[in-house]
């Protein structure tokens, strides 16, 4: 069927710590990988500082042995971390900004192979992924020019690429996401009508180059030992970048090969080392434990759930192609892992839930057209019906509609109706007092808790005519109520003034609203007079303002190479 009128595309992007990718969904309703301009499919997240130029991918992982004071890796690692600045011909730049860049390479590739302008995305990140690192994330695809529709987690968005394929029988998943500077685990209920995270666990500091630098610690231990020197060679900078080259290559190969040859060049002194797969997996032998640690972990969340057992496991992310994963899997679980799409899936789901938005755009608007009921959300409409405020008929007219107009079929529009619910991967609360008066903090929104969500708690003012009250919000990693301040990180304050005269133990009702990817609102009422604080946690180690502004300029007026 012709098309009638070809609805935007709303872009996936896989914003990787090695490698990205960019997705969309053809007028055939299948999500593409869109190639780069050097026709490769992921493209190398690295950065090259050339002078005035900024180049990203291969020629800038290439130029790391050269020039690596001026070329940034793995800055996904940096995400949200107040600390992290780089210095080039003394102008700073934060993670965001850093990151952006990545994302304009990967838009100006895909504008030049489709002809059309990327403007609306859909970007990943880590199940794990903190409110700081989101907010940064999102912040990242600003700087790059994007209007960000939505931050989706990296499993969820392959549970999506993975659910597309085959949507005839319900099934539990479990996500095992080892991707090249992050750790996922997560499990998944996927219905023909919808994809729902049950439960996630993982370590954003733990990936493929933990393999890479366990490597490279090995062949500094084996020149030490060869040229019997005690100096660390990694403090050379270019000895540093070589071996990480060397250490990523070897992994490969020892993936498909017993072993592989590697030489260390120092000094004027080269040493030539065999590394075989046997020695390969016992110097990375804890890192894998963890991943498997990090799995009990989260099936023991989900049995609190009533989840006790899984049908599938699936590996997603470029780490898993390492054959021991597969073998440790099955040796602890008693199935047999299935790789799947590992380098695309990410991409390609985000491709995916960005066209269900662009569809449920379309639907929503012919749905309040057709019978003058507000509708914000797809969600709504399934209550609606049952409501009686609108009909299934009502909804089958606006999806003859929609597919008329796009040229879709009647199917995937359908699917597009799809719901998908997430979890929240921390805890989050406030410092307050227990009855010990001990300093705690108290969760009021737990780890693994279905997303939207809304909860209030009310705490108590501590002392006659107290003037204010400070409000300490923390994230943590725990499942607990009461957690200890120092296992808790402080993401935002904020102070509520209080009126003049009031008792001690004056309830102040807070309440604690985190939205769909994982943004946080906060509201903090005094019940006397109602006076309120609100808070939106756009933290305070995430670049905003001012420098915001100037970093968004800056990107704005340059092409990236």
């Amino acid at each position: 069927m012709a098309k009638q009128a070809q609805a935007k595309h709303i872009f996936g992007i896989d914003l990787g710590t090695t490698y990205s990718s960019i997705a969309y969904v053809d007028e055939f309703g299948k999500a593409v990988i869109i190639p780069n301009a050097e026709n490769e499919r992921v493209t190398p997240s690295v950065v090259f500082f050339d002078e005035e130029n900024i180049v990203v991918g291969d020629v800038a992982k290439e130029s790391s042995k050269l020039y690596p004071d001026d070329v940034v890796c793995f800055i996904k690692r940096a995400m949200g971390e107040p600390n992290f600045i780089f210095i080039h011909h003394s102008e700073q730049y934060r993670a965001e900004e850093i990151s952006a860049y990545i994302l304009k390479k990967l838009a100006q590739d895909a504008e030049k192979y489709l002809g059309e302008k990327v403007m609306d995305v859909v970007i990943t990140c880590p199940a794990y992924f903190g409110i700081n690192e989101r907010e940064a994330t999102r912040k990242a695809g600003e700087i790059a020019g994007f209007n960000v529709r939505q931050i989706i987690n990296e499993p969820t968005a392959a549970a999506i690429a993975y659910g597309s394929l085959d949507s005839s029988e319900d099934r539990v998943v479990l996500v095992y996401d080892l991707g090249g500077g992050t750790f996922d685990i997560t499990m998944i209920d996927i219905r023909k009508d919808s994809v729902e995270v049950i439960c996630t666990g993982g370590d954003h500091h733990l990936g493929g180059k933990d393999w890479d630098d366990r490597i490279v610690a090995y062949l500094v231990e084996r020149f030490q030992a060869e040229t019997k020197t005690d100096e660390d060679i990694l403090d050379d900078p270019d000895t540093w970048q070589d071996l990480q080259l060397s250490a990523e290559k070897a992994k490969k190969i020892l993936s498909q090969r017993p072993k592989t040859p590697i030489s260390v060049t120092h000094g004027g002194e080269r040493v030539k080392i065999l590394l075989e797969r046997e020695k390969f997996e016992e110097i990375t032998e804890d890192l894998l434990e963890r991943t498997i640690e990090f799995t009990r972990d989260m099936l023991q969340e989900a049995k609190k759930k009533g989840y006790n057992r899984f049908d599938e496991f699936i590996l997603v992310g470029g780490a898993t192609r390492m054959p021991h994963i597969t073998q440790r899997i099955e040796k602890e679980f008693s199935i047999t892992p299935k790789i799947f799409d590992p380098d695309e899936a990410v991409a390609k789901g985000a491709a995916i839930y960005g066209w269900k938005l662009t569809l449920n755009d379309k639907l929503i608007q012919r749905i309040t057209t057709q019978t003058k009921q507000p509708i914000r959300q797809i969600e709504e409409i399934s209550e609606m019906i049952e409501g009686e405020v609108i009909t299934v008929e009502d909804v089958k007219e606006a999806v003859q509609h929609v597919a008329d107009e796009t040229g879709y079929t009647l199917p995937s529009v359908e699917s597009s109706m799809l719901r998908v619910k997430n979890v929240t991967s921390k805890s989050f609360g406030i410092v307050a007092h227990n009855p010990s008066n001990m300093e705690i903090v108290f969760n009021i929104v737990l780890r693994n808790t279905t997303v939207p969500i809304a909860r209030k708690q009310n705490f108590y003012t501590a002392v006659d005519n107290q003037k204010s009250v400070l409000i300490r919000i923390m994230e943590s990693e725990t499942s607990r109520v009461e957690v200890p301040v120092h296992n808790a990180v402080e993401i935002k304050t904020a102070v509520l003034n209080l009126p003049p005269n009031l008792p001690a133990d004056l309830p102040i009702e807070i309440t604690f609203v985190l939205n769909e990817e994982g943004r946080l609102h906060i509201t903090a009422t005094e019940t006397k007079e109602s006076r309120q604080v609100e808070v939106v946690v756009d933290t305070a180690s995430v670049i905003q303002g001012e420098e915001f502004e100037k970093a968004k300029a800056r990107s704005q007026a340059l092409t990236v190479h």
